[in-house]
Protein backbone atom coordinates (compact mmCIF):
# COMPACT_ATOMS: atom_id res chain seq x y z
CA UNK A 1 0.00 0.00 0.00
CA UNK A 2 1.44 3.17 -1.22
CA UNK A 3 1.74 6.27 1.13
CA UNK A 4 -1.11 7.52 -1.00
CA UNK A 5 -3.42 5.15 -0.45
CA UNK A 6 -2.61 5.12 3.61
CA UNK A 7 -3.71 8.81 3.48
CA UNK A 8 -7.10 7.99 1.74
CA UNK A 9 -8.04 4.99 4.45
CA UNK A 10 -6.77 7.47 7.16
CA UNK A 11 -8.83 10.56 5.90
CA UNK A 12 -12.05 8.04 5.11
CA UNK A 13 -11.85 6.64 8.99
CA UNK A 14 -12.33 10.30 10.51
CA UNK A 15 -15.19 11.24 8.46
CA UNK A 16 -18.86 11.03 10.25
CA UNK A 17 -21.09 8.50 8.76
CA UNK A 18 -24.92 8.55 8.67
CA UNK A 19 -26.59 5.89 9.13
CA UNK A 20 -30.00 5.59 7.52
CA UNK A 21 -30.04 9.08 6.35
CA UNK A 22 -32.91 9.90 4.26
CA UNK A 23 -32.08 11.93 0.66
CA UNK A 24 -34.97 14.24 2.08
CA UNK A 25 -32.34 15.11 4.83
CA UNK A 26 -30.55 16.94 2.50
CA UNK A 27 -32.87 17.40 -0.73
CA UNK A 28 -32.44 21.13 -1.67
CA UNK A 29 -36.30 22.12 -1.82
CA UNK A 30 -37.14 22.80 -5.05
CA UNK A 31 -35.97 19.31 -5.89
CA UNK A 32 -37.25 17.89 -2.64
CA UNK A 33 -41.05 19.12 -3.76
CA UNK A 34 -41.12 17.05 -7.15
CA UNK A 35 -38.84 14.45 -5.97
CA UNK A 36 -41.71 14.02 -3.77
CA UNK A 37 -44.80 14.08 -5.93
CA UNK A 38 -43.37 11.46 -7.96
CA UNK A 39 -42.54 9.37 -5.34
CA UNK A 40 -46.13 9.64 -4.05
CA UNK A 41 -47.61 8.61 -7.03
CA UNK A 42 -48.06 4.79 -7.15
CA UNK A 43 -46.14 2.57 -9.64
CA UNK A 44 -44.48 5.57 -11.08
CA UNK A 45 -41.22 3.59 -10.94
CA UNK A 46 -42.79 1.11 -13.37
CA UNK A 47 -44.03 3.37 -15.73
CA UNK A 48 -40.86 4.62 -15.95
CA UNK A 49 -39.24 1.26 -16.50
CA UNK A 50 -41.95 0.73 -19.13
CA UNK A 51 -41.21 3.96 -20.91
CA UNK A 52 -36.90 3.54 -20.70
CA UNK A 53 -37.69 -0.14 -21.63
CA UNK A 54 -37.47 0.89 -25.55
CA UNK A 55 -33.40 0.32 -24.44
CA UNK A 56 -32.08 -2.51 -22.96
CA UNK A 57 -29.88 -1.77 -19.60
CA UNK A 58 -27.98 -4.73 -20.62
CA UNK A 59 -27.11 -2.87 -23.24
CA UNK A 60 -25.38 0.16 -21.51
CA UNK A 61 -23.52 -1.87 -18.88
CA UNK A 62 -22.55 -4.16 -21.36
CA UNK A 63 -20.78 -0.99 -23.10
CA UNK A 64 -19.21 0.06 -20.06
CA UNK A 65 -17.77 -3.29 -19.21
CA UNK A 66 -16.62 -3.75 -22.85
CA UNK A 67 -15.32 0.11 -22.86
CA UNK A 68 -14.42 1.60 -20.10
CA UNK A 69 -12.12 0.02 -16.57
CA UNK A 70 -14.64 -1.65 -13.89
CA UNK A 71 -12.90 0.18 -10.28
CA UNK A 72 -12.06 -2.70 -7.74
CA UNK A 73 -9.39 -3.75 -5.55
CA UNK A 74 -7.20 -4.71 -8.30
CA UNK A 75 -7.87 -1.22 -10.61
CA UNK A 76 -8.31 2.38 -9.47
CA UNK A 77 -8.01 0.68 -5.39
CA UNK A 78 -8.05 4.61 -4.62
CA UNK A 79 -10.83 5.48 -6.40
CA UNK A 80 -12.54 2.37 -5.65
CA UNK A 81 -11.97 3.51 -1.72
CA UNK A 82 -13.53 6.30 -2.39
CA UNK A 83 -16.58 4.33 -4.06
CA UNK A 84 -16.70 1.89 -0.91
CA UNK A 85 -16.70 5.45 1.63
CA UNK A 86 -19.71 7.31 -0.37
CA UNK A 87 -22.05 4.27 -0.37
CA UNK A 88 -21.05 3.54 3.22
CA UNK A 89 -21.15 7.21 4.36
CA UNK A 90 -24.95 7.33 3.27
CA UNK A 91 -25.52 4.23 3.43
CA UNK A 92 -26.40 2.67 0.32
CA UNK A 93 -27.43 -1.55 0.81
CA UNK A 94 -25.28 -2.33 -2.08
CA UNK A 95 -21.95 -0.37 -3.04
CA UNK A 96 -22.73 0.85 -6.96
CA UNK A 97 -20.16 -0.10 -9.70
CA UNK A 98 -17.97 2.51 -11.00
CA UNK A 99 -16.40 2.78 -14.30
CA UNK A 100 -13.30 5.06 -15.62
CA UNK A 101 -13.88 5.63 -18.98
CA UNK A 102 -11.26 7.23 -21.76
CA UNK A 103 -12.95 10.62 -22.57
CA UNK A 104 -10.55 14.55 -22.30
CA UNK A 105 -13.89 16.29 -21.04
CA UNK A 106 -14.15 15.97 -17.17
CA UNK A 107 -17.79 14.41 -16.92
CA UNK A 108 -19.11 11.73 -14.10
CA UNK A 109 -22.76 10.96 -14.10
CA UNK A 110 -24.96 8.05 -12.43
CA UNK A 111 -26.91 5.79 -14.71
CA UNK A 112 -29.44 2.87 -14.76
CA UNK A 113 -32.44 1.81 -13.20
CA UNK A 114 -32.15 -1.43 -11.94
CA UNK A 115 -28.89 -1.84 -10.83
CA UNK A 116 -27.75 1.82 -11.33
CA UNK A 117 -23.66 2.63 -11.85
CA UNK A 118 -21.49 5.48 -11.92
CA UNK A 119 -19.19 6.83 -14.68
CA UNK A 120 -16.22 8.86 -14.53
CA UNK A 121 -13.86 10.08 -17.15
CA UNK A 122 -10.52 10.09 -17.16
CA UNK A 123 -10.44 13.92 -18.15
CA UNK A 124 -11.97 14.29 -14.40
CA UNK A 125 -9.98 11.97 -12.26
CA UNK A 126 -7.17 12.76 -14.02
CA UNK A 127 -7.89 16.91 -13.24
CA UNK A 128 -9.06 16.36 -8.90
CA UNK A 129 -7.18 15.91 -6.25
CA UNK A 130 -8.32 12.79 -3.81
CA UNK A 131 -10.54 15.10 -1.50
CA UNK A 132 -12.10 16.75 -4.42
CA UNK A 133 -12.58 13.23 -6.02
CA UNK A 134 -14.34 12.19 -3.07
CA UNK A 135 -16.89 14.63 -3.80
CA UNK A 136 -17.72 13.94 -7.34
CA UNK A 137 -17.93 10.20 -5.99
CA UNK A 138 -20.03 11.73 -3.23
CA UNK A 139 -22.36 13.41 -5.96
CA UNK A 140 -23.05 10.62 -7.97
CA UNK A 141 -23.96 8.35 -5.14
CA UNK A 142 -26.07 11.04 -3.52
CA UNK A 143 -27.87 10.84 -6.88
CA UNK A 144 -28.17 6.92 -6.91
CA UNK A 145 -29.76 7.32 -3.10
CA UNK A 146 -32.08 10.05 -4.46
CA UNK A 147 -33.21 7.95 -7.26
CA UNK A 148 -32.21 10.60 -9.56
CA UNK A 149 -30.25 7.83 -11.96
CA UNK A 150 -34.04 6.71 -12.76
CA UNK A 151 -35.01 10.01 -14.33
CA UNK A 152 -31.65 10.85 -15.45
CA UNK A 153 -31.70 7.49 -17.48
CA UNK A 154 -35.09 8.49 -18.97
CA UNK A 155 -33.73 11.80 -19.97
CA UNK A 156 -30.74 10.26 -22.02
CA UNK A 157 -32.71 8.31 -23.73
CA UNK A 158 -35.57 11.07 -24.62
CA UNK A 159 -32.12 13.34 -25.79
CA UNK A 160 -31.06 9.80 -28.08
CA UNK A 161 -34.65 9.92 -28.94
CA UNK A 162 -35.19 13.61 -30.08
CA UNK A 163 -32.99 13.48 -32.86
CA UNK A 164 -34.41 11.17 -34.23
CA UNK A 165 -38.09 12.38 -34.16
CA UNK A 166 -37.07 16.35 -35.47
CA UNK A 167 -38.70 15.52 -39.07
CA UNK A 168 -42.14 14.93 -37.04
CA UNK A 169 -42.79 18.89 -35.89
CA UNK A 170 -45.98 17.81 -34.05
CA UNK A 171 -44.06 14.45 -31.95
CA UNK A 172 -40.72 16.76 -32.02
CA UNK A 173 -42.48 19.79 -29.97
CA UNK A 174 -44.13 16.83 -27.80
CA UNK A 175 -41.12 15.94 -27.04
CA UNK A 176 -38.98 18.70 -26.21
CA UNK A 177 -41.39 20.10 -24.02
CA UNK A 178 -40.86 16.62 -21.68
CA UNK A 179 -37.13 17.15 -22.39
CA UNK A 180 -37.34 20.55 -20.70
CA UNK A 181 -39.62 19.90 -17.91
CA UNK A 182 -36.93 16.94 -16.73
CA UNK A 183 -33.73 19.01 -17.59
CA UNK A 184 -35.21 21.78 -15.35
CA UNK A 185 -36.12 18.89 -12.54
CA UNK A 186 -32.15 17.77 -13.06
CA UNK A 187 -30.65 20.95 -12.66
CA UNK A 188 -32.43 21.30 -9.29
CA UNK A 189 -31.51 17.94 -8.77
CA UNK A 190 -27.50 18.79 -8.95
CA UNK A 191 -27.84 20.91 -6.34
CA UNK A 192 -29.20 18.48 -4.26
CA UNK A 193 -26.50 15.71 -5.11
CA UNK A 194 -23.95 18.49 -4.41
CA UNK A 195 -25.26 18.60 -1.08
CA UNK A 196 -25.05 14.69 -0.76
CA UNK A 197 -20.67 15.17 -2.25
CA UNK A 198 -20.20 17.27 0.60
CA UNK A 199 -21.88 15.16 2.92
CA UNK A 200 -19.55 12.62 1.82
CA UNK A 201 -16.04 14.66 1.80
CA UNK A 202 -16.95 16.90 4.10
CA UNK A 203 -14.20 19.13 2.90
CA UNK A 204 -16.01 22.68 1.47
CA UNK A 205 -12.90 23.95 0.17
CA UNK A 206 -12.60 20.47 -1.89
CA UNK A 207 -15.84 20.99 -2.64
CA UNK A 208 -14.75 24.05 -4.15
CA UNK A 209 -12.08 23.24 -6.19
CA UNK A 210 -14.30 20.88 -7.83
CA UNK A 211 -16.57 23.95 -8.68
CA UNK A 212 -13.86 25.94 -9.86
CA UNK A 213 -12.06 23.51 -11.52
CA UNK A 214 -14.88 23.35 -13.45
CA UNK A 215 -15.51 26.27 -14.19
CA UNK A 216 -12.34 26.52 -15.79
CA UNK A 217 -9.46 27.09 -12.85
CA UNK A 218 -6.22 24.97 -13.89
CA UNK A 219 -4.51 25.55 -10.22
CA UNK A 220 -6.04 27.35 -7.12
CA UNK A 221 -2.81 29.28 -6.81
CA UNK A 222 -4.46 31.91 -9.89
CA UNK A 223 -7.63 31.62 -8.00
CA UNK A 224 -8.99 34.04 -5.82
CA UNK A 225 -11.71 32.56 -3.73
CA UNK A 226 -13.32 36.62 -2.80
CA UNK A 227 -13.21 37.03 -6.66
CA UNK A 228 -14.90 33.81 -7.86
CA UNK A 229 -17.49 33.82 -5.37
CA UNK A 230 -17.81 37.47 -6.72
CA UNK A 231 -18.67 36.55 -10.01
CA UNK A 232 -21.71 34.42 -8.94
CA UNK A 233 -23.19 37.53 -7.21
CA UNK A 234 -22.23 39.32 -10.15
CA UNK A 235 -24.56 36.68 -11.93
CA UNK A 236 -27.51 37.05 -9.49
CA UNK A 237 -27.89 40.45 -8.95
CA UNK A 238 -28.14 41.74 -13.04
CA UNK A 239 -29.81 45.07 -13.25
CA UNK A 240 -31.07 45.24 -16.73
CA UNK A 241 -34.08 42.99 -17.66
CA UNK A 242 -32.88 41.92 -20.74
CA UNK A 243 -29.52 40.34 -18.85
CA UNK A 244 -32.64 38.46 -16.76
CA UNK A 245 -33.95 37.29 -20.20
CA UNK A 246 -30.84 35.98 -21.57
CA UNK A 247 -29.67 34.16 -18.50
CA UNK A 248 -33.29 32.30 -18.56
CA UNK A 249 -33.19 31.10 -22.31
CA UNK A 250 -29.23 30.10 -21.61
CA UNK A 251 -29.86 27.62 -19.00
CA UNK A 252 -32.89 26.40 -21.04
CA UNK A 253 -31.37 23.69 -22.49
CA UNK A 254 -28.57 22.34 -19.77
CA UNK A 255 -29.08 19.92 -17.77
CA UNK A 256 -26.66 21.69 -14.87
CA UNK A 257 -26.50 24.87 -13.66
CA UNK A 258 -23.40 27.48 -13.61
CA UNK A 259 -20.23 25.69 -11.91
CA UNK A 260 -19.97 29.43 -10.38
CA UNK A 261 -23.53 29.23 -9.07
CA UNK A 262 -22.96 25.73 -7.87
CA UNK A 263 -20.23 26.85 -5.87
CA UNK A 264 -22.27 29.98 -4.47
CA UNK A 265 -25.20 27.30 -3.88
CA UNK A 266 -23.10 24.72 -2.07
CA UNK A 267 -21.04 27.34 -0.06
CA UNK A 268 -24.02 29.15 1.34
CA UNK A 269 -25.41 25.62 2.47
CA UNK A 270 -21.89 24.47 3.81
CA UNK A 271 -21.95 27.27 6.56
CA UNK A 272 -25.91 26.96 7.44
CA UNK A 273 -27.05 25.51 10.38
CA UNK A 274 -29.17 22.36 8.49
CA UNK A 275 -25.66 21.30 7.30
CA UNK A 276 -24.08 21.19 11.05
CA UNK A 277 -27.08 19.51 12.35
CA UNK A 278 -26.35 16.77 10.19
CA UNK A 279 -22.79 16.24 11.01
CA UNK A 280 -23.79 16.40 14.62
CA UNK A 281 -26.27 13.32 14.07
CA UNK A 282 -29.83 14.77 13.47
CA UNK A 283 -31.40 14.26 10.32
CA UNK A 284 -34.14 12.46 9.06
CA UNK A 285 -33.77 8.96 8.59
CA UNK A 286 -35.36 6.09 6.19
CA UNK A 287 -36.97 4.64 8.57
CA UNK A 288 -38.80 7.55 10.02
CA UNK A 289 -39.51 8.88 6.31
CA UNK A 290 -43.03 8.83 4.78
CA UNK A 291 -43.22 10.62 1.55
CA UNK A 292 -46.79 9.76 0.58
CA UNK A 293 -48.11 11.32 3.88
CA UNK A 294 -45.11 14.21 4.11
CA UNK A 295 -45.67 14.99 0.24
CA UNK A 296 -47.45 18.49 0.35
CA UNK A 297 -45.07 19.58 3.43
CA UNK A 298 -42.13 19.72 0.92
CA UNK A 299 -44.40 20.86 -1.95
CA UNK A 300 -44.86 23.75 0.36
CA UNK A 301 -41.16 23.78 1.34
CA UNK A 302 -40.29 23.96 -2.35
CA UNK A 303 -43.15 26.97 -2.75
CA UNK A 304 -41.66 28.58 0.12
CA UNK A 305 -38.55 28.28 -0.66
CA UNK A 306 -39.02 29.56 -4.58
CA UNK A 307 -40.80 32.75 -3.10
CA UNK A 308 -37.96 34.07 -0.46
CA UNK A 309 -35.90 33.42 -3.35
CA UNK A 310 -37.66 35.90 -5.52
CA UNK A 311 -38.36 38.06 -2.70
CA UNK A 312 -34.52 39.03 -1.45
CA UNK A 313 -33.28 38.41 -5.98
CA UNK A 314 -32.14 41.70 -7.26
CA UNK A 315 -32.88 40.56 -10.68
CA UNK A 316 -35.17 42.57 -12.55
CA UNK A 317 -37.43 40.48 -13.89
CA UNK A 318 -37.72 38.10 -10.84
CA UNK A 319 -38.77 41.90 -9.01
CA UNK A 320 -41.52 42.27 -11.73
CA UNK A 321 -42.67 39.00 -11.68
CA UNK A 322 -42.82 39.33 -7.43
CA UNK A 323 -44.40 42.64 -7.92
CA UNK A 324 -47.29 41.25 -10.67
CA UNK A 325 -47.82 38.18 -8.38
CA UNK A 326 -48.69 40.39 -5.24
CA UNK A 327 -50.96 42.56 -7.34
CA UNK A 328 -52.51 39.39 -8.49
CA UNK A 329 -52.92 38.27 -4.94
CA UNK A 330 -53.95 41.81 -3.49
CA UNK A 331 -56.63 41.70 -6.25
CA UNK A 332 -58.32 38.05 -5.71
CA UNK A 333 -58.09 39.13 -1.86
CA UNK A 334 -60.75 41.74 -2.39
CA UNK A 335 -62.48 40.10 -5.00
CA UNK A 336 -63.00 37.14 -2.58
CA UNK A 337 -64.19 39.54 0.28
CA UNK A 338 -66.78 41.00 -1.67
CA UNK A 339 -68.73 38.44 -3.04
CA UNK A 340 -68.55 37.27 1.02
CA UNK A 341 -65.11 35.10 1.45
CA UNK A 342 -63.76 36.91 4.42
CA UNK A 343 -62.16 40.05 5.49
CA UNK A 344 -60.23 41.75 2.70
CA UNK A 345 -57.02 40.88 5.14
CA UNK A 346 -58.41 36.89 4.99
CA UNK A 347 -55.88 35.13 2.58
CA UNK A 348 -55.13 31.80 2.17
CA UNK A 349 -52.56 30.29 4.02
CA UNK A 350 -49.15 31.20 2.03
CA UNK A 351 -48.17 27.31 2.20
CA UNK A 352 -50.90 26.33 0.45
CA UNK A 353 -50.97 29.13 -2.58
CA UNK A 354 -47.64 31.01 -2.50
CA UNK A 355 -47.71 34.28 -3.76
CA UNK A 356 -45.31 35.21 -6.73
CA UNK A 357 -44.62 32.70 -9.86
CA UNK A 358 -45.96 29.06 -10.04
CA UNK A 359 -43.54 26.88 -8.28
CA UNK A 360 -43.43 24.39 -11.41
CA UNK A 361 -42.63 26.49 -14.04
CA UNK A 362 -39.25 28.12 -15.03
CA UNK A 363 -35.58 27.82 -13.73
CA UNK A 364 -36.34 30.08 -10.95
CA UNK A 365 -33.46 29.73 -8.64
Amino acid sequence: MTDNDNEVEQRSSTRVRFPGISPRAYEHPADRGAMATLRAVPGISSVLKAVAGMWNERAERLYAVASAIRVGEKQYPRINQLRVDAAETLDLDTVPELYVARDPRANAYAIGIDKPFIVLTTGMVESLDVDSLRCVVGHETGHILSGHNVLRTLLMRLLRLQATVQWVPIGALGLRAVIAALLEWFRKAELTADRAGLLCGQDPAAALRQHVFMAGGTSMSDIDIPEFMQQAKEYEEVDDIRDSILKLMTVEGMSHPFAVVRAAQLQRWAASEEYRAILAGDYLRRADDAPSSSMMDDVRSAGRSYKESWSSSTDPLAKVLTDVGEAVSGAAGKVWSRFGGGTGSSTPDETDAPDGPDVNGGNKN
